[in-house]
Formats: C-alpha cells, sequence, structure tokens
C-alpha cells in the first residue's frame, strides 16, 4: 500500500499539462497516476474514475474494461459519452476520437476539458492554436534533413487502429491524401522560406517520388484478436 502511494506520489517532469492540472490529478485517488499522458488516457479508464469522484452514481467503475484493446476502448468511451450526456456534458468527439488512437495533444486537450468541466477552473498558462492532433509541432523543432518523408508521415499520422476502426477504403485513403497534401503544403512553404537550403548539395542529391497511395486493410478477423 505504502508502494502504492509513493508511485502515486512521483510528477513525472514532462506531462504535456498544466501545472494546476497535473495537481488536481495528484488529489484524486487515480489507479496509477498517468505518466504518459497520450497512452494512459487512450483507454478511457482513467477518464470513467476521474468523473466517478464528481458522479459516482453515473460511473460505475466495474463497468469498464481496463484493457488496451481497441474494442475495450470503444467500449469505455461509449460508456462515457452515454453517462455524461444524461447530465447534459460533452466532450469534444475529435478530441475523444484522438485520444483513442493516441494522436499527439489529444489527450492533453481532453483532459483539460475534463478540468474545465468538473472544477469550472480555467487553465491559465494554455496559448497558442487548437491542436490538430499531428506530429506537425514535433515536426517542425527537427531539421529539414531530418523530418519526415511523406510516407513517413502518413504513417505517422495515420494510426494503425484509426483504420480499424473505421475500415473503409475511400475514408482512409482521403485521410492519406489529406496528410500528404499538408505535407507537399508545407515542403513548398519551406522551399520559399528557405530556397538557399533546397540548393544545397544534400537536396540536389536526394531524389523524391511519390506514387499512388494505398492504405491497405487490415483483415475482419484481426479485430476481434486485437
Amino acid at each position: 500500500m505504502a508502494r502504492s502511494s509513493i508511485c502515486f506520489a512521483e510528477c513525472p517532469k514532462k506531462t504535456g499539462l498544466p501545472r494546476e492540472v497535473v495537481k488536481w490529478l495528484q488529489t484524486l485517488d487515480l489507479a496509477f497516476y498517468p505518466k504518459n499522458v497520450r497512452r494512459d488516457f487512450s483507454s478511457g479508464y482513467l477518464v470513467a474514475q476521474i468523473f466517478s469522484h464528481y458522479y459516482p452514481r453515473d460511473f460505475s467503475l466495474h463497468s469498464y474494461d481496463r484493457g488496451t484493446s481497441l474494442s475495450a476502448k470503444q467500449w469505455n468511451w461509449s460508456q462515457i459519452e452515454r453517462s455524461l450526456e444524461k447530465r447534459n456534458l460533452y466532450l469534444k468527439k475529435e478530441a475523444i476520437d484522438g485520444t483513442i488512437h493516441c494522436k499527439p495533444g489529444a489527450a492533453e486537450l481532453l483532459v483539460l476539458e475534463v478540468y474545465t468541466i468538473l472544477t469550472k477552473g480555467r487553465v491559465s498558462d494554455v496559448e497558442g492554436p487548437e491542436p490538430d492532433f499531428t506530429d506537425e509541432e514535433y515536426q517542425n523543432l527537427l531539421p529539414s534533413l531530418a523530418r519526415s518523408t511523406a510516407s513517413k508521415a502518413i504513417k505517422n499520422n495515420l494510426t494503425a487502429t484509426e483504420i480499424k476502426a473505421a475500415p473503409d477504403i475511400s475514408t482512409n485513403q482521403r485521410k492519406a491524401e489529406n496528410i500528404l497534401r499538408r505535407h507537399l503544403e508545407h515542403k513548398a512553404a519551406e522551399r520559399i522560406l528557405n530556397p538557399e537550403l533546397w540548393s544545397s548539395p544534400a537536396w540536389s542529391r536526394a531524389s523524391v517520388s511519390f506514387k499512388e497511395i494505398k492504405v491497405r486493410q487490415p483483415a475482419k478477423h484481426s479485430l476481434v484478436n486485437y
């Protein structure tokens, strides 16, 4: 028991959450402390546990799955949405989907929403535009030569669970095309801002070709075994 409380008291150096939200989470008797926000909130179990502290009759934890499979996540989040709807409370659907699929910035935004709903508090040190749940912010921190290629951008921003959750070829084809379009737009803008970089020997030796985007759909039985 003592060991559990020591683990809970340890605060990660960087969670991606504002200080007041981190302190708030530490006051809750959670099953475990979310050291990796993107991973630990994905299943929805911790979110249900947070809401159960405020609405114990609406959030009965024994009906939630502590697993990490896609089906467990979808079950948990559908229950959370139904319970919140009874109280005329809603979380952004985009944030929920992004959290399920571990998209960059999605879980952080969702936790901020939960914090605002339950505490009526306003987070003071959140600045900048709302995240778009892509790895764009991370890519912008890298040197130009180290940034993702077109194929890597699609792989980074179209997760396997997204494809499994909506196994429709045309839908996933459009997602991949949108990712590619944004990638090419950023490359074009960078070429205009830094023309000398693109004329360097390193870039002149590079040869990039783009083929038709094909999104492979997982076998239907994989949904059961995931």
